[in-house]
């Protein structure tokens, strides 16, 4: 079998019909199956997704919902020799993966390879940040992940270890490239569109503060915490460019603190603490074009950088060990 496809979802009802068609389509072109890795809906996304001919397993209890334990769910239920992964909010673009399976043909060394991630909802500030991002640091070639998912060769992902650390509520796709890089590996990126994305259409500060309550943010610390004692520790704290951000919060927050139990003069010393504020959110409205993305930006910063030692300091389960989960429906099973 060429590739297994795998989406993972979380209460994605909205939009998962599409994604599976869109996977189904593109199945047209190679042969493959498709898996809906569930992490525990609570709405009709099972229900919809067992409409087609796809296999649809859920987390059971001791698994707990993190963005790292859908993909490897999927991964342990797979067959095929590439393994692609979408979101449950993510369409497809036709002709993708014929041209993507080509390319690790053709390259030996490669382990993925993806394209462009199209954002289709930028109304939130984050996702306006994303595409920021995508369009300055995201370019063509060489990459040293694949955010938003893409095409990995099977091979690579077994001496690898496993496919995503269950562990990890955030930067799974940070912790694979690394460690298939580490093991001599290269991602690539094609100059074509991978798939269209939907994301979230709430306010940006309830976005933010979901993020923290689903553990999210965590993600940084707790991929500190799993590169610990691995060959690619150093290498992890040289490319992580958060680390670098966060840190630089910190001093930021140290100085404030030495300013107001130093400074004799109280008024003065608070004074001058929100006037750093203050420039700082100019600057970055400066850079981000607008004061609602400066401050944003200031506030995003704060919620990450609490949340990093939060996320080093949970407790961690072994990454590839075997996910606790059923079989909800096989593509043998015909709708209700």
């Amino acid at each position: 079998m060429a590739v297994s496809i795998i989406i993972k979802t979380l209460n994605e009802e909205k939009r998962i019909a599409a994604t599976i068609e869109s996977a189904l389509a593109a199945l047209g072109e190679v042969q493959g199956e498709v898996i809906i890795a569930d992490s525990g809906s609570s709405d009709r996304t099972i229900e919809i997704a067992s409409r087609y001919p796809v296999l649809v397993v859920q987390i059971v209890a001791p698994a707990r919902p993190s963005c790292g334990i859908g993909p490897q769910l999927g991964f342990q239920h797979s067959r095929g020799e590439h393994i692609c992964l979408l979101d449950g909010d993510m369409l497809l673009d036709p002709g993708f993966l014929p041209e993507a399976v080509r390319f690790l043909e053709e390259e030996p060394t490669v382990a993925g390879v993806t394209g462009h991630v199209e954002e289709k909802l930028v109304a939130s500030l984050e996702y306006a940040r994303r595409v920021q991002r995508s369009s300055s640091q995201y370019g063509t070639g060489t990459v040293d992940r694949m955010n938003g998912g893409g095409l990995y060769r099977r091979s690579a992902i077994e001496q690898a270890g496993y496919l995503s650390d269950r562990n990890l509520h955030g930067h799974e796709e940070f912790d694979l490239g690394v460690r298939l890089r580490s093991a001599g590996w290269q991602l690539h990126r094609l100059d074509r569109r991978f798939v269209q994305h939907f994301g979230h259409t709430e306010n940006s500060y309830r976005l933010l503060l979901r993020r923290w309550k689903n553990k999210y943010l965590h993600g940084v610390g707790e991929l500190l915490r799993a590169s610990l004692g691995k060959p690619y520790f150093f290498q992890m704290l040289r490319e992580l460019p958060e680390l670098k951000l966060w840190s630089a919060v910190y001093l930021w927050w140290a100085l404030c603190i030495a300013i107001l139990l130093f400074l004799p003069h109280k008024g003065l010393a608070l004074g001058l603490v929100l006037a750093v504020l203050a420039g700082m959110i100019g600057l970055m409205s400066l850079r981000k074009g607008g004061l609602s993305m400066g401050l944003y930006t200031v506030t995003a910063w704060f919620f990450h950088a609490a949340a990093l030692p939060v996320g080093f300091l949970r407790q961690r389960l072994p990454p590839g060990a075997p996910i606790e989960s059923r079989i909800l429906h096989k593509p043998s099973q015909t709708a209700a």
